[in-house]
């Protein structure tokens, strides 16, 4: 997991009391979904700390969770907001901000802050399969598939449920920034993508689909470190480092391919300008490594460097620049362009989305259970302090960085 990917710390939340307003539940029904919500979220959170968790039992825990929660959102007929919104405080860590937390008495809150953490999660137990040392195709599929539903949690969250939450008091570079989200969605997308490069190495997919996979991946990764620049480079600067490294490491990726591609159409001197650029990206790209692994900040420290899919690309691109020199010695005597030609390759299949995610419909407990809560009585939620709240004791594995066992040094085969 150490290996690949940058990840950032799960979030941390303090205990939630939702006897707050126990008072006001007038029957059994309503008085057992607190103690259904109490139950249900424990387990979610238990679950979310080991990223080696069965992806079946995490989907089920946050379903039963959510199907419980949206009765503190909106009214279980969805016809408005709930009664209970804003009747039980809420306080959440921040995964690039420390352990002060943001506090907040809103349903919407805590269904923000979940689904962020369980997204986070996805991306943790991608990172961890990743890692095997042999992965199958339904691995990788996996790999895939718990990628995209990240970036698909993330997009709910910033599209469909940040609108919907009223000012709180969060600082800048919170889970609730817009930019955040953005960053989170777009390397989810990208990370996606490059399961599908690494495939298409492997399987000796014509040059031409490998450089343009490449190419779009190296731009969302550039889009993602974007979203970030202008959060503080205490909270999201190493997370940068990697975004940018991962980008000019799939521009050289590109660029050598596209060499490949020229050279195979003749057109030498491009070529050898091509292969000129992916030398050019692969030392900016090792360059950055060393950066990112000297920048202090959140988050797992990734070793990309030492990975055989990163190490194979410069054996590569030094042969075929080698190739294309002599040939063109020998044969072409074609004019070398000074700047690179351009990447007009685009990618026409194998591109990643995020995948749509919305809640669960109500538990149907809420239905008896929603008109026997008396809101009347209800008082206001206790405004205490933000205090630190204790960061969550992830299971990490920080096991060496294993060889790859196929031609291609890519992890998924």
């Amino acid at each position: 997991m150490a290996h690949w990917f940058h990840r950032n710390p799960i979030k941390a939340s303090a205990p939630v009391s939702f006897e707050a307003i126990r008072h006001i539940a007038t029957n059994a029904s309503s008085s057992k979904i607190l103690s259904d919500l109490k139950q249900s979220r424990s387990q979610l959170l238990s679950l979310l700390t080991d990223p080696a968790n069965d992806v079946t039992a995490v989907k089920q825990a946050y379903e039963q969770y959510f199907s419980f929660l949206v009765g503190l959102v909106h009214e279980p007929s969805g016809s408005g907001e709930s009664k209970l919104r804003k009747l039980i405080m809420f306080k959440w860590t921040n995964s690039i901000c420390g352990n002060t937390p943001t506090c907040s008495a809103d349903g919407v809150f805590e269904m923000i802050s979940m689904c962020i953490n369980v997204a986070l999660w996805y991306t943790k137990h991608a990172a961890k399969m990743a890692a095997k040392e042999d992965i199958t195709m339904e691995e990788a599929k996996e790999v895939h598939t718990c990628l995209r539903t990240a970036g698909g949690m993330f997009q709910y969250v910033k599209d469909g449920l940040l609108s919907q939450l009223g000012d709180i008091s969060a600082e800048k570079g919170a889970d609730t920034d817009g930019r955040v989200l953005e960053a989170y969605k777009m390397q989810c997308v990208a990370e996606a993508q490059e399961v599908t490069v690494a495939r298409a190495v492997e399987l000796k997919h014509k040059a031409s689909l490998v450089a343009s996979l490449a190419n779009e991946t190296s731009g969302l990764f550039t889009s993602a470190g974007d979203a970030l620049k202008s959060v503080d480079d205490l909270k999201a600067g190493k997370w940068r480092k990697y975004l940018e490294l991962k980008a000019a490491f799939y521009l050289s990726y590109a660029r050598c391919f596209q060499g490949e591609l020229l050279l195979d159409e003749e057109e030498c001197g491009k070529a050898i300008s091509a292969l000129q650029d992916s030398d050019k990206m692969y030392k900016k790209a090792e360059a950055l490594c060393k950066e990112y692994a000297s920048t202090r900040g959140p988050g797992t420290t990734a070793r990309p460097q030492e990975h055989p899919f990163f190490k194979r690309i410069g054996p590569l691109m030094k042969t075929r620049l080698d190739k294309a020199t002599r040939e063109n010695g020998f044969i072409y005597f074609h004019k070398v362009p000074t700047e690179p030609p351009d990447l007009e390759l685009k990618a026409t299949y194998g591109l990643a989305s995020p995948q749509e995610f919305s809640p669960p419909a109500p538990a149907p407990t809420w239905v008896d259970a929603y008109a026997a809560f008396d809101a009347s009585k209800a008082q206001p939620p206790k405004t205490t302090g933000g205090e630190d709240v204790k960061p969550v004791n992830e299971a990490e594995d920080k096991g060496p960085v294993k060889p790859a066992k196929n031609s291609s040094g890519c992890t998924i085969s």
